[in-house]
């Protein structure tokens, strides 16, 4: 079993965990961090569809199901990227937390 660790951003958790030899971030972590929402997979939801709808396919189907220890403690399917794919969701997230990190 792959242990998930967890990496502090802004006082956030962000779950992170090695996949085929890379970290991968916590997509809905990264996005509660970096937006201050109190509903981020609805945030996660509505951005996946503006991607699809503009034509960025390639960011969602780089998106992986992976199991992290969620908040009850058991191990749950969770939308996970790697650092690449991390930054170029960041670079659609509507907020000033976020702009330190875009290009």
């Amino acid at each position: 079993m792959i242990a998930t660790k967890i990496a502090i951003f802004q006082k956030k958790e962000i779950r992170k965990i090695i996949y085929k030899n890379e970290w991968w971030f916590s997509v809905i972590d990264v996005i509660e961090a970096l937006t201050k929402t109190d509903r981020p997979r609805k945030y996660w939801s509505d951005l996946k569809k503006k991607l699809i709808k503009e034509g960025f396919f390639e960011v969602s189907e780089k998106i992986g199901q992976l199991k992290l220890i969620s908040q009850d403690g058991k191990m749950r399917e969770t939308d996970c990227a790697n650092t690449e794919t991390i930054f170029r969701i960041i670079q659609f997230i509507s907020s000033t937390n976020a702009n330190p990190f875009k290009c």
